[in-house]
């Protein structure tokens, strides 16, 4: 993995920044862009998931990760997960954005940061979600964290990575 990726092991190479692998992760609930109720548990029932945090809807580094993701939705799906976004962004914004770019995948509207704060994907001061990827195993473990604040390829690079070795 690239030196920049968090990953592995228990140490947390800056206390509080982002859960680490071996974690367990936390349960969420949010609604997606057309409305529909999304746990962590029903997730995982059906395949692993790449959860993603992205700062804001419509932005160029989130637009590019958003439809990194989307244009490797069939690959991934081939090596046994699915993709999920999360933001601070509400369910109209998350609807236009998924209409604009084709998103297939469940975009989470997190207004209150909820999940942003059970996953440590918040910016100092609090405002924005960090731009941070986990993978998370159908053991409800992490096996991978990715925090590339300007490279959504870097996002996709480690996730195809990590998830190509199979499970850990």
């Amino acid at each position: 993995m690239p030196p920049s990726a968090l990953d592995a092991g228990r140490a947390r190479p800056h206390p509080g920044s982002v859960l680490s692998a071996g974690d367990a992760a936390p349960d969420f609930e949010g609604t997606d862009q057309n409305g529909n109720r999304v746990t962590l548990d029903d997730l995982l029932r059906k395949a692993a998931v790449v959860l993603y945090f992205y700062p804001k809807d419509f932005t160029p580094v989130c637009t590019a990760q958003a439809c990194l993701f989307r244009d490797s939705g069939a690959e991934l799906a081939s090596l046994g997960v699915q993709v999920v976004g999360v933001s601070g962004d509400d369910q109209s914004s998350h609807s236009r954005f998924a209409e604009a770019h084709r998103v297939p995948y469940p975009l989470l509207s997190d207004p209150e940061k909820k999940i942003q704060k059970a996953y440590e994907a918040r910016q100092l001061l609090g405002f924005l979600a960090k731009r941070v990827t986990y993978v998370i195993g159908q053991d409800k473990k992490i096996k991978g964290v990715f925090h590339h604040e300007l490279s959504a390829q870097k996002h996709l690079d480690a996730v195809r990575k990590m998830v190509a070795r199979g499970p850990s």
